[in-house]
This record gives structure tokens, C-alpha cells and sequence, in this order.
């Protein structure tokens, strides 16, 4: 029994051209990043900004000034202060939410604080609004702990109709997002936990689908034990899958019961100290080989480290496994290793292979719904019906291993999101705002529009200059002009 076999020429052939082909796939994906972040630099430089405060209402003279400032507004605050409520109707309170970072973890860079946080929190505002018609505030705030985190936000409130945390470093996260949602009346929401839960989620309710499994009985393995993989595994719980069967693997193995640094678990991330003692029932030990062996499932959001799956890991799972590698910008494995490999179903997070996984399929539609609504709140049960209607979105073009969720170019599955999502706040209780669901689906319709027919007459007009060339003649990260 000791020692293992040789390789045979041709499994070392075929491993050798395999090895090849993912340096090639690295080494182009590599060159690629270099170039749209060399180009996203320039044009920042050229545009000043993605965003900016224009009137929302006619202007005509100086005599209009009356009415939008003094001395008519005052009347408008007395009203307000009567009722308070009003501030939803009488200004753009129903309409504005913040995105708020302390800047801890920002994309795959780490703890670089609130002012190198800005152009990515501009750049979630800029997608709040032209893909949801949200009006976003990009807010990085210098607070380190959470409870001034937290402080900071309650003290936000009554200029805001919604809050979007973004880019907070694990567990602050968990911690944030639970106090903020128990102490405001307005709804909280972090991204890269609930976003990005949600889409894994909808991508795998079809998945598991197309290869005739159930959620309640797929043996699923969660590699990476950060927000978004935390937050999957609590709607996955609430779906009904077997956690008692799912395996969470992080930088120090398989989490179980029994795993030496469970004290210290305890005492300072709860979160995923539940989540050891909810799952792997069989106690199971080792690393990710070991987790993989005979699995369903995988989702992986760790390290952008290709060959961190390796084709003999998807190779060791159940037939036609589901191999859902989130990591930006490089996979945790490339999808053509893992379909070589046996996987039926690969989805990765990047937009230029099949099956992207990815929180823009979500926010823009949830904060949508919980504002056309005007909810106090936005519960898992919220959050599971936008990932029920993102499934069901695909259905418009046909579920298949290349399409298990919609692209952003389905723009007709958004409004629907948003429409389900605000009946889901009425049905709950939670909405200030009743309409039936035909009457939730035309508002977000119009309101989900409003941009793209503003921006266009923005860009006829020469208010938006034009993409100025690439002095290096790159037409890497141009966008194809739409016909």
C-alpha cells in the first residue's frame, strides 16, 4: 500500500497541457486588469468624479428661488417638524440612501482607509443610479471601531431612506449591519454579505436544477469564511439545506466543534462560531481535498489564486457538480480546468465567462423595492424573495449550464425584482407604503429608466463629454456602443 502510482504518459500529457493552459489564462487575464486599471486612472483624472448633484426641479427665474428656498420653504419644515413622516413626501428623503465604508476592505485591497475608499464608493453610487434610479451618496467616514461605526450611521438617519455598508472588514461587518438593523426605521444593508449572498443563492436554486439535486439534500462545501459565504449559508439555513452536510472551509481547514481555535472563536466572531458548531456534522478534518471529496456543491469566495481549486479537487466530487468560483479579478479555479474536470455547472464572478455571480444583480432592484415601498426594514425573508425572482429571471431566456442567472442586458428582470421585493415589504408588515404589486412593477419601471433617458440627453447635448482616446491606442475597457 505504500508509495502511489506513476503517472501514465498520457495523464501527464493531459495534466502538462492543462498546467499550460491555466498560465496562459492567468497570464491574459493578467495583462487585461493591467490595462482597464491603467485607463480607469486616466479617465478618472479626465472626469473629476462619476457623479454629481443636478436640480431636480425647473428653474425659470429668480422669482422661483421663493418657492425651492426662502422664504417658502420654511412652511415646508414647519410641516415636517408637525409630522415628521413628511419628510418622505415633501423632499428627496424617499429617494436617497448612503453608501457607507470606513474604507477596512475595500475590493481585493484590503485596509486602505476612507479617502482610497471614495472612487469605488463613487462608483457604487453611479450603478445605484443608473441601473435602480437611486439616488447613493458615496460616505467614507474615518471610524475605526464598529460602535462608532454604528453611532455615526444612527446620527445619518434622518436624512436617508435606506443605508448600504459596504467594504467593512469581518466581523465588523456582522456586528454593524445587527445593531444598525435593530436600532434605525429605515432599512440597512450590507453588500458583500447580503448582495452577494442573494446572487449565489438564485444561481443555485437553477443550478441544482439543471442537475436534478434538491437544496434540502445537496452536500454543499463553502470555501472562504468572510461576509458573503457567512450570509450564504444563513439563507441557505432558511431555505431548508442540510447544514448538518455542509462543510465551511477557511485558511485553517474544515470548521467543526472541535477545532483548536474554537475559544477563541467565541470571544471574537460569533458569527462564524455558530456556524462551526451548525454544520459538518460528521466532524470531518482536514483542508479542502478533504471537503470536496463526494460533494454536490462548491462555492468558493476566497483569494483571487487560481489552481486554489484544483481540477483533481472538482474531479473527487459527486458527478456533474455545481463549481461556483467567485473570486475577483481571477478565479479560484479557471471554468474551463474545473469543466474538463467534470463540473456541470461553473460560474465564476468576472462578466466575461458564463454565469457571473455578481451583487450588481441585486442591489440596483432590492433598494428599488424597499424605497418605492418605503420599508422600515430589509429581513432575510426580503433578501430570499430578490434571489427567488433573480432564478426566475433567467427562465426569460432559458436556464441552461451557461445561463443559470440573468445578465445585466436583461434589464426587464430588475423591475420585476424590485416589484416582488416591495410586496414582500407590504406582506411583511414593514412597508409605509401600500400598492398592489402591477402598481410597484410600473413605478420601478419608470423610476429604474429615468436615468438611462436623462444620461442620454446629458451625453447628446455635450454635457457628458465623450470617452476621450487612449493615448496608447488600448480599446481595452471600452464599452461597445449600443444599437
Amino acid at each position: 500500500m505504500g508509495g502511489t502510482l506513476p503517472k501514465s504518459r498520457t495523464e501527464g500529457a493531459a495534466g502538462s497541457d492543462r498546467e499550460e493552459e491555466e498560465a496562459k489564462q492567468s497570464r491574459d487575464a493578467e495583462e487585461e486588469t493591467r490595462e482597464i486599471s491603467r485607463r480607469a486612472v486616466d479617465l478618472a483624472r479626465y472626469y473629476a468624479g462619476k457623479i454629481e448633484v443636478v436640480p431636480r426641479v425647473p428653474i425659470r427665474g429668480l422669482r422661483d428661488f421663493a418657492y425651492w428656498y426662502t422664504p417658502g420653504i420654511a412652511q415646508v419644515s414647519r410641516e415636517i417638524h408637525q409630522d415628521p413622516g413628511l419628510a418622505f413626501d415633501l423632499t428627496g428623503r424617499w429617494n436617497t440612501i448612503a453608501i457607507v465604508t470606513d474604507g477596512s476592505r475595500v475590493l481585493g485591497l484590503g485596509d486602505v482607509g476612507p479617502e482610497a475608499a471614495l472612487p469605488v464608493m463613487e462608483g457604487k453610487a453611479m450603478l445605484f443610479k443608473y441601473l435602480g434610479g437611486v439616488d447613493a451618496f458615496p460616505l467614507p467616514v474615518r471610524v475605526k471601531d464598529a460602535s462608532g461605526l454604528v453611532e455615526t450611521v444612527e446620527r445619518l438617519e434622518p436624512a436617508l431612506g435606506g443605508v448600504n455598508l459596504e467594504d467593512i472588514a469581518s466581523p465588523k461587518c456582522f456586528q454593524v449591519l445587527d445593531e444598525l438593523r435593530s436600532r434605525l426605521s429605515i432599512p440597512v444593508w450590507h453588500d458583500d454579505q447580503l448582495g452577494t449572498a442573494a446572487a449565489v443563492v438564485a444561481g443555485l436554486l437553477n443550478a441544482l436544477t439543471l442537475t436534478g439535486r434538491k437544496i434540502e439534500t445537496a452536500s454543499i462545501v463553502l470555501l472562504g469564511a468572510g461576509a458573503a459565504n457567512l450570509a450564504t449559508a444563513r439563507l441557505l439555513k432558511a431555505l431548508h439545506a442540510d447544514l448538518g452536510a455542509m462543510m465551511v472551509v477557511d485558511q485553517h481547514g474544515i470548521l467543526n466543534a472541535h477545532r483548536e481555535d474554537m475559544d477563541s472563536l467565541m470571544l471574537h466572531h460569533r458569527w462564524k462560531y455558530e456556524l462551526a458548531l451548525s454544520t459538518n456534522e460528521g466532524r470531518r478534518k482536514g483542508g479542502l481535498p478533504e471537503a470536496l471529496a463526494g460533494a454536490d456543491v462548491l462555492v468558493a469566495a476566497s483569494t483571487p489564486t487560481p489552481g486554489l481549486v484544483t481540477g483533481e479537487g472538482i474531479a473527487s466530487m459527486a458527478p456533474e457538480p455545481v463549481v461556483f468560483a467567485l473570486a475577483n479579478p481571477e478565479p479560484e479555479i479557471w471554468p474551463a480546468v474545473a469543466r474538463a474536470a467534470g463540473a456541470k455547472v461553473v460560474a465564476t464572478g468576472r462578466s466575461d465567462y458564463p454565469n457571473q455571480v455578481n451583487n450588481s444583480l441585486v442591489f440596483p432592484g432590492v433598494f428599488r423595492g424597499v424605497l418605492d415601498a418605503r420599508a422600515r426594514s430589509i429581513p432575510d425573508e426580503v433578501v430570499i424573495t430578490a434571489a427567488r425572482e433573480l432564478a426566475k429571471g433567467a427562465e426569460v431566456r432559458g436556464i441552461t449550464p451557461e445561463h443559470i442567472l440573468p445578465t445585466m442586458d436583461e434589464e426587464g428582470v430588475f423591475p420585476q425584482m424590485a416589484a416582488a421585493v416591495a410586496s414582500a415589504c407590504v406582506d411583511l408588515g414593514l412597508a409605509r407604503v401600500h400598492r398592489s404589486r402591477a402598481e410597484f412593477l410600473s413605478l420601478a419601471r419608470e423610476r429604474m429608466d429615468r436615468p438611462k433617458r436623462l444620461a442620454e440627453v446629458l451625453i447628446r447635448n455635450g454635457l457628458i463629454p465623450p470617452m476621450p482616446p487612449d493615448p496608447m491606442g488600448n480599446p481595452s475597457g471600452e464599452m461597445e456602443e449600443e444599437t
